[in-house]
């Protein structure tokens, strides 16, 4: 008895945690979506790090691959 409880808690939290933050556990996000969430950190990393030419090597990779 107690180990389904420990597992409906858990569960719980799990849908609790993922509505706070809008997701959705099946759903899919939009490209543009997650792109506009990446942007900023990407421009962070690039000034801190001075990597434009790995950001610009990802980038096209992702092109690719939503453009498949």
């Amino acid at each position: 008895m107690a180990d389904t409880a420990t597992r409906t808690i858990l569960r719980t939290r799990g849908r609790t945690a993922s509505a706070a933050f809008g997701g959705h556990a099946s759903g899919r996000r939009h490209p543009l979506v997650a792109t506009a969430m990446v942007l900023p950190l990407a421009a962070l990393l690039v000034v801190v790090f001075g990597g434009w030419e790995a950001v610009v090597t990802q980038a096209s990779s992702v092109g690719v691959m939503l453009g498949r």
